[in-house]
């Protein structure tokens, strides 16, 4: 078997990586050159919008679209360069010993370069074959951010009543099912104090501190599920956690903060409720508000969801896993801590399963590559899917 893509592939990779679609810029000329690229086989391309306008998501069909479609789907934005120390160009193709590197690479533009070459191929067969399924290609935005962009897709087509015998999801797993992963939510925390003069502390209410006490709750809550929680054996981190990533607040070190935030997450297995973890601290917030507002009522502590991205478990036996399960010459999967929009198919009835080129270790990191024997792979995958449609 071949370790190297065809060129077809990489000259698609080397386009698409040429884009920069980090979420905060808009994914439209990527999404508008898979149009005219899909147009080139007389695919016609459905694109749903964000509410400004400035991204979009897309939506095609090969062969009969009454048939139920076997959904191809991958997210377009990629996450910032900034700070990161790159030793090549991050929008930009580079190759060197076997690997493909640039932002994106794994994460998942090399799985959508692998889908798209692959076009013309499937378009001539579905006109000289008899598929029991179609072909869909979906590619989203914002999935960085939350999976904030994938869901007017889902939303278009259960409004289009597409029919759809399952999802396969290309984020990088090595080409190896995944089966299973965790749900991630994120609260920001505000808690407004009263400031002083440093000198007068008693006078003020000290927002960093009360913030300080609200995260050493959340870290008991952590420690709490690690040593009593729920365990699933396939995961690496087998139990829900819960962690507080940023924290910014005052002014001065001779003045009583007024204010402070943070923002703390939860990845939670499939099966359980992050809203419990979040009702406990948001519980204790009230107790410590009531102790703030002897001194200051005018103290405050709120909270904003800023993603929700629900957990997604796979059905045994469901027709997708079969099919995967098929390509991949093994049984069962994966289960990963990270979240993708599987979780939002899922949730929309759409069973589904993760399998793409790559590595997650080399996702969001500087010079962040794909190996070419990892592309290979995936076309080889993709190829044998075709042959399971007739």
């Amino acid at each position: 078997m071949s370790a190297q893509p065809a060129a077809a592939t990489l000259a698609i990779l080397e386009r698409l990586l040429s884009f920069d679609t980090t979420s905060r810029e808009s994914n439209l000329a990527l999404i508008d050159w898979v149009v005219d690229y899909l147009a080139e086989y007389g695919i016609r391309a459905t694109l749903t919008h964000n509410d400004d306008g400035s991204k979009a998501n897309l939506y095609a069909a090969i062969g009969d679209a009454a048939l139920p479609a076997i959904i191809l789907s991958g997210h377009t934005d990629v996450v910032p360069v900034d700070g990161q120390l790159w030793s090549y160009p991050p929008f930009a193709l580079s190759r060197h010993d076997g690997k493909i590197y640039g932002r994106g690479s794994a994460d998942m533009k090399g799985f959508i370069a692998c889908v798209l070459a692959q076009v013309p191929a499937w378009v001539k067969l579905a006109g000289e074959q008899s598929w029991q399924r179609s072909l869909g290609i979906a590619l989203s935005y914002d999935e960085e951010v939350g999976c904030l962009g994938v869901g007017r897709l889902i939303a278009d087509l259960q409004a289009r009543q597409v029919p759809v015998a399952g999802c396969i999801i290309g984020e990088p797993t090595g080409m190896r099912p995944v089966v299973a992963h965790k749900g991630i939510a994120h609260y920001r925390c505000s808690v407004q104090g009263r400031a002083a003069h440093s000198s007068l502390t008693p006078q003020g209410v000290n927002a960093i501190e009360y913030a300080a006490r609200l995260i050493t709750h959340i870290r008991k809550l952590a420690d709490t599920e690690a040593s009593f929680g729920n365990r699933h054996p396939l995961y690496d981190v087998p139990f829900t956690t819960l962690q507080t990533g940023l924290i910014s607040g005052g002014n001065a070190a001779n003045i009583v903060p007024k204010s402070c935030e943070f923002v703390f997450e939860v990845r939670w297995l499939p099966g359980d409720q992050h809203e419990r973890f979040v009702s406990s601290v948001r519980d204790y917030a009230a107790n410590l508000l009531q102790e703030m507002r002897q001194v200051a009522p005018e103290a405050d502590i709120s909270f904003e969801p800023l993603v929700n991205c629900p957990p997604f478990q796979s059905e045994d036996g469901c027709e997708i896993r079969q099919h995967v399960a098929a390509l991949c010459a093994c049984q069962g999967g994966d289960a990963v801590a990270y979240t993708t929009e599987a979780g939002r198919f899922a949730e929309a009835g759409i069973a589904c399963v993760v399998c793409g080129p790559g590595s997650i270790v080399q996702a969001h990191r500087p010079d962040e590559f794909v190996t070419l024997a990892q592309l290979a792979a995936c076309e080889r995958w993709l190829s044998a899917l075709q042959q399971r449609l007739v």
